[in-house]
């Protein structure tokens, strides 16, 4: 999981550098309707999970949602087949 959660801050992080050179290039308003908030709410999530206790019980939940969300990076080279949910 630590490899999975990896994956995701580094995708978070470029996607984020991504969004300020747009708006850099472009402006603001270019990126007034991107999926940053999503973007925000996928690190959060992540973020959420490493702190939690194993025994939490929202544990399995948390991963798997994460695992949905993630699948928009199945593209990704660095993407691997066993973090499908």
């Amino acid at each position: 999981m630590d490899e999975f959660l990896r994956f995701l801050h580094a995708r978070y992080e470029a996607d984020n550098h991504a969004y300020a050179e747009v708006a850099y290039r472009f402006g603001g308003d270019a990126i007034l309707d991107s999926h940053l908030p999503m973007l925000d709410l996928v690190d959060m999530l992540a973020r959420e999970y490493e702190a939690m206790d194993p025994s939490d019980t929202r544990l399995l939940g948390l991963c798997y949602a994460l695992r949905v969300l993630a699948q928009s990076y199945a593209e990704h080279p660095d993407y691997r087949a066993e973090w499908r949910p």
